[in-house]
């Protein structure tokens, strides 16, 4: 009898740990000006004109559970009263490489916020597994955001950079709650990506994936869209941006990708640029065409 109780109990406990799941921990406001950042969109300790829009934003630093771990992130919001629309923001990179700061989250999606958006983003977990556990980091947002005054939880978008995009594409095969996303230079194809990058197995994939070697095949699947397109949630929408001269991840594999969506009739645009995996020479037109994405496919949805 008691030990049937004891189980109780830990069922009990286990799933109140997990109802948790978003639960917003902490949320601190950052103070641009004393930040590093403010010496690169500042002049005389005044705004650059680029970065004028960053007068009508509140930038906040939080903390948010997923499953049992403590996780951080950043949160931007309009200043102007309201509900807005959210786009949860996906990060590159892995564990402390290219981690979501100050800087890349002004570069990539201020713009966007001073339209109208909230922005959340995370920094996964310390034990990254690169498309593995740390996808419920990405999730939980979905949670997280019902505890931002500001955001309408009910009108989620998401925005992936790079390592960014398998998270996204992995949001899409596991949630229905992303009613439209962007990926920009993201990985479809890992399989594709170690035959151009060797470093990236053995100093990423072979770190981060737990059995990596023992499991390679079915883990590099699990990971790659490009061999489950089927799978993405069919009532959202897809922006792809590939960069013609990048060199981290390989077009040809993306452009397979959207062929396969086109013959599956899925809801998405694939566009072109001739530009580099960061864009540099393109940042207006990248600005551009994520605001008029996500006000279109988000904000003004029917």
């Amino acid at each position: 009898m008691k030990s049937i109780f004891f189980i109780i109990l830990n069922l009990t406990i286990f799933n109140i740990g997990f109802a948790q799941n978003g639960k917003l921990i902490s949320k601190y406001i950052i103070d641009i000006i004393s930040t590093s950042v403010w010496n690169r969109v500042s002049e005389n300790n005044i705004l650059k004109p680029d970065y004028i829009h960053l007068e009508k934003l509140d930038f906040f630093s939080i903390t948010y559970q997923s499953d049992s771990l403590i996780v951080g992130g950043i949160v931007v919001e309009p200043k102007e009263k309201g509900v807005h629309p959210v786009v949860i923001f996906n990060r590159g990179g892995n564990r402390d490489f290219a981690p979501l700061n100050l800087s890349t989250i002004i570069n990539y999606t201020s713009k966007l916020a001073e339209q109208g958006y909230v922005i959340i983003g995370s920094n996964y977990r310390e034990k990254d597994e690169f498309g593995g556990k740390e996808l419920n980091d990405v999730l939980n947002l979905t949670e997280t955001v019902k505890e931002i005054e500001k955001a309408d939880a009910n009108c989620i978008g998401m925005f992936g950079w790079s390592r960014g995009g398998i998270m996204t594409y992995l949001s899409l095969k596991e949630s229905d709650k992303i009613k439209t996303a962007i990926v920009g230079n993201g990985v479809t194809d890992l399989f594709q990506l170690i035959k151009d990058r060797p470093k990236m197995e053995t100093a990423v994939l072979a770190e981060c994936i737990p059995n990596y070697y023992q499991n390679k095949e079915v883990e590099l699947r699990k990971r790659s869209a490009i061999f489950w397109p089927q799978k993405l949630n069919k009532h959202s929408s897809l922006l792809i941006i590939s960069g013609k001269n990048d060199k981290r991840a390989n077009q040809d594999s993306t452009t397979k990708f959207a062929d396969k969506l086109s013959y599956l009739n899925y809801d998405f645009e694939y566009q072109e640029f001739i530009t580099d995996h960061f864009f540099s020479n393109k940042r207006k037109e990248l600005d551009y065409l994520v605001i008029s994405w996500f006000n279109k496919r988000l904000k003004n949805a029917d």
